[in-house]
């Protein structure tokens, strides 16, 4: 059989003040085809399906719509679980309806999904935290062991008042036990969590950029030496960059976002992973490039026609510029390097001589007009250099409300 796992989707996410969204339909249509390109039969979504709690109308239809065309109208099952940036209850509040379509949705870590067939498939057996499908055309069955992102509260709730202490022991014991009951060489088993785990020993992996953050030290790092050997392959959600942290026997995949959503992942190819699975073998596994979506450009620029030049050359992206001189921007520059592109998210200026005149001794009248005051004070900051018109307006403005 073959399986689509992706991850991170972060519907409804937005890059400073530009909305994804247009990039996000593009992409989720590319990950809908290379399901059909792949004849895919079962899809894996490993959380944080949205950006918040309450995503906006635009970031909910479009995860219905997809889901379903991923579903291939039911004919395809799909197993989407929340993550930490996600409301469990929100993940489970359609589901009798998403069931209808093919489409399951596991919001809580212990979630139990009663037992129920559609035309194309059934799950024949379950418990809380597992799963199993018996898919039309697929002569063995399919084991699923699933966690969801759990906070503190509820990780308490399940798991018992110390968790630093024993997330990682309960997490091992929950997932062996589910998988000495339920997975044996007959079927196909799987592990779906969104966590944040590595290989014990290993670097510390790093936490994408502007996302909320599940790793408070190392409390909550969860070690893939807890997934039971049963498991043939984990398709895990959080972090953003595809990566395997298991074994090329037996992989535990960071799928990635579809998107690049800081100027961290910069650079960065994205992709979704296509695993090749039959019973007692090993994986096989294919990550499959997304090419859909917007650039992101961290630039450094010592003059502004070289910036403006650039930019021109480079529409389709999202740019972080670093723009170093000897003097603070005017804002006829700024204005110019706005009008030259629709994409600039951060222009940064660096003046040269700042460290220069900060060493310099100011003397500065502190009983004067707010004004002046202000002039004064940005000009000890930058050099020598005086406020524009533009940017006293604005310090008037913000004085004013």
């Amino acid at each position: 059989m073959k399986i689509l796992h992706t991850a991170d989707w972060h519907l409804g996410k937005r890059l400073d003040r530009f909305s994804r969204m247009e990039e996000q339909i593009l992409v989720m249509e590319e990950i809908i085809g290379i399901a059909d390109e792949e004849h895919a039969d079962l899809i894996l979504v490993a959380g944080d399906l949205f950006d918040n709690f309450n995503p906006g109308v635009e970031a909910v239809e479009l995860f219905y719509k997809t889901l379903k065309r991923l579903s291939l109208n039911g004919k395809r099952p799909v197993i989407a679980i929340s993550g930490n940036h996600d409301s469990p209850s929100l993940i489970n509040a359609p589901d009798p309806l998403a069931r209808e379509c093919g489409i399951i949705l596991i919001g809580h870590p212990k979630a139990e999904i009663a037992p129920f067939s559609t035309e194309y498939f059934k799950v024949s057996n379950s418990k809380a935290g597992f799963i199993e499908l018996k898919i039309e055309g697929i002569d063995f069955p399919v084991r699923i062991l699933h966690t969801p992102f759990a906070n503190e509260i509820r990780l308490k709730e399940y798991f018992g008042e110390n968790k630093e202490e024993e997330i990682n022991k309960v997490l091992s014991e929950t997932w062996k036990n589910l998988a000495d009951q339920f997975c044996d060489d007959s079927g196909v088993n799987l592990l779906t969590a969104h966590l944040y785990m590595n290989k014990r020993g290993a670097e510390i992996l790093e936490e994408p950029e502007g996302e909320k953050p599940i790793k408070i030290g190392n409390a909550d790092l969860i070690f893939s030496d807890s997934i039971p050997v049963q498991i043939q392959y984990t398709a895990l959600g959080h972090l953003h960059g595809f990566q395997n942290i298991g074994t090329k026997e037996k992989p535990v995949i960071y799928s990635s976002s579809p998107l690049c959503y800081s100027f961290s992942e910069a650079g960065q190819t994205k992709y979704v992973s296509i695993i090749d699975a039959e019973p007692a073998k090993e994986v096989t596994y294919e990550k499959k490039a997304l090419k859909k979506g917007r650039t992101l450009v961290r630039k450094i620029f010592s003059s502004v026609e070289d910036t403006v030049q650039w930019l021109g050359e480079n529409p389709n992206t999202f740019v972080e510029l670093t723009l170093e001189s000897e003097t603070f921007l005017t804002a006829d520059e700024r204005r110019l390097i706005y009008q030259s592109h629709n994409g600039i998210v951060h222009l940064i200026p660096k003046v040269r001589n700042r460290e220069l005149a900060e060493e310099q001794s100011h003397e500065i009248n502190l009983n004067q007009d707010i004004d002046l005051l202000f002039k004064d004070y940005f000009k000890s900051k930058n050099g020598g250099q005086e406020a524009n018109e533009e940017l006293m307006n604005l310090f008037n403005e913000i004085l004013n409300a």
